[in-house]
């Protein structure tokens, strides 16, 4: 997605708000308190605020930005929606710095501004991932800040392992959402849980290294081609066969010739005896 920043709608707030009320509004304003859509007029005038509308049913005023993210703030809408196209269409997201930085805010109003967008942003009732005929990926990762201590001569030294960080458990379904769980233990019984409650179990689950720790109480679970290939041994090419030689051949056939002799003499003696 290409980020048009010249757009007016990121630099004059009436050109916001009327492009919110277009997206919003496609038919018309209506009431986000009582839901009237036809007894609702504009309020004009130096007294009001631009955008404002009266519902002649209920008797409140309301805007566009009534029942959004963007209610009750102080900071322009051109900004507000700005940044949610900078989080919107960042690939690797975007920080609440850079958001303060480019916005010319306070980066105490960045934070709060990333913080609701993200909000806003989050599914109430996440389905569960893949189906049918779907792939899902997952992996597991450690996520924390590196821990330190001080060696006798060495100075700080970083400590080794994956202690006091947080594990964590992504799902991705391909071409789809991702979803993210924090657990507490890095076993079979835990990521079968996670695995079965976020994707849908007629899935085809692949992963890496999990599968070792899924194999057997997961039948959906597969190897990734990638994996697959690298972890699989290569099949060696069987040797042709050598002709023995014909001294090797002469002393197999002594031999055999020695333990019959000695076969023959113990069963005679046995038998005399």
């Amino acid at each position: 997605m290409t980020a048009d920043l010249t757009n007016p709608i990121f630099t004059d707030e009436t050109k916001a708000r009327e492009y919110l009320e277009s997206v919003r509004w496609p038919d018309g304003p209506f009431c986000p308190h009582c839901g009237e859509a036809e007894n609702v007029k504009r309020l004009h005038g130096k007294s009001h605020r631009p955008g404002l509308h009266q519902c002649n049913s209920c008797r409140q005023h309301f805007t566009v930005t009534v029942g959004t993210l963007y209610e009750r703030s102080h900071i322009p809408l051109h900004k507000w929606l700005l940044a949610t196209h900078l989080m919107a269409s960042s690939k690797k997201g975007i920080s609440a710095h850079q958001l303060h930085r480019m916005l010319g805010i306070t980066y105490k109003s960045a934070w709060f501004m990333a913080h609701r967008i993200r909000e806003a942003m989050k599914d109430e009732n996440p389905g569960p991932l893949g189906g049918e005929g779907k792939v899902v990926e997952a992996d597991e990762t450690y996520i924390g800040p590196k821990r330190y201590r001080l060696k006798n001569g060495k100075g700080w030294k970083p400590i080794k392992g994956h202690s006091g960080k947080w594990k964590v458990l992504t799902l991705v379904e391909r071409n789809g959402k991702a979803r993210s769980v924090k657990i507490e233990k890095l076993n079979t019984a835990t990521i079968w849980q996670v695995a079965t409650r976020v994707a849908d179990r007629k899935s085809t689950l692949i992963t890496d290294e999990l599968r070792m720790r899924l194999l057997g109480i997961a039948p959906w679970a597969t190897t990734s081609p990638a994996t697959a290939r690298s972890t699989t041994p290569r099949a060696s090419t069987p040797a042709a066969p050598s002709t023995p030689t014909r001294s090797r051949a002469i002393s197999r056939s002594s031999n055999a010739a020695c333990a019959a002799s000695t076969s023959t003499a113990a069963s005679s003696t046995y038998s005399a005896i």
